[in-house]
């Protein structure tokens, strides 16, 4: 009797489908180099939705009770499109202000783009470059470029010019297609700027 149960319950483990032990498998929460490093690639989405949403209740903690900036953000882009959660824009937007308003780099860059193009918000083009200047300041490369950009359609101050330039000129950027970009973006900036102030900007000493 014991041998046929034992025969059994090594029936019943052989029929367990392949995907059982996957499915139990416990998420561990995100450090937050790991998370910023996705939010940098913009993977953090793909990630939470990748682990089957299992840590929504510790996002939630650590973005609202610890008040971890990586977290705020990613909390906030969750609640803003409604990833794995009900859709709550506003409430997503407080979160990645947040994260931006603690000196989270993606954050201020996000908060930049979205003035700029006017997504979940007014367009407000001088908000836009308050934040993608604090970002440009703090080596987020796709602020320098937007930034340059701005200027580059009108926007802003001339007496900021030299800042961005420098700042994008001096950034090593490996993508090819960001690096052109760039290249692009100051040379349209430079003719709107003294050839004087062209050459000092592009030196590599600090600002």
């Amino acid at each position: 009797m014991k041998y046929l149960t034992k025969l059994l319950l090594i029936g019943l483990l052989i029929s367990q489908p392949m995907w059982a032990d996957e499915s139990l498998k416990v998420v561990q929460i995100y450090s937050q180099e790991e998370l910023i490093s996705w939010i940098n690639k913009n993977q953090h989405l793909n990630r939470v939705l990748d682990d089957r949403c299992q840590l929504v209740q510790d996002i939630e903690a650590r973005a609202v009770k610890v008040k971890t900036p990586a977290y705020q953000f990613l909390w906030g882009d969750m609640l803003a499109w409604g990833v794995c959660i009900d859709k709550n824009a506003e409430l997503g937007l407080h979160y990645i202000k947040e994260s931006a308003l603690q000196g989270l780099p993606a954050g201020l860059e996000q908060m930049g783009r979205y003035y700029a193009k006017g997504i979940l918000v007014q367009q407000d083009y001088q908000r836009a470059i308050n934040y993608l200047r604090e970002a440009a300041s703090m080596g987020h490369i796709k602020a320098r470029i937007q930034l340059v950009q701005l200027y580059n359609q009108g926007h802003g101050s001339p007496v900021d010019f030299a800042d961005a330039y420098h700042w994008l000129h001096n950034t090593v950027i490996s993508d090819k297609k960001l690096h052109q970009q760039a290249s692009q973006e100051l040379a349209k900036l430079a003719k709107k700027m003294p050839a004087r102030l062209v050459e000092k900007a592009k030196r590599a000493e600090s600002r």
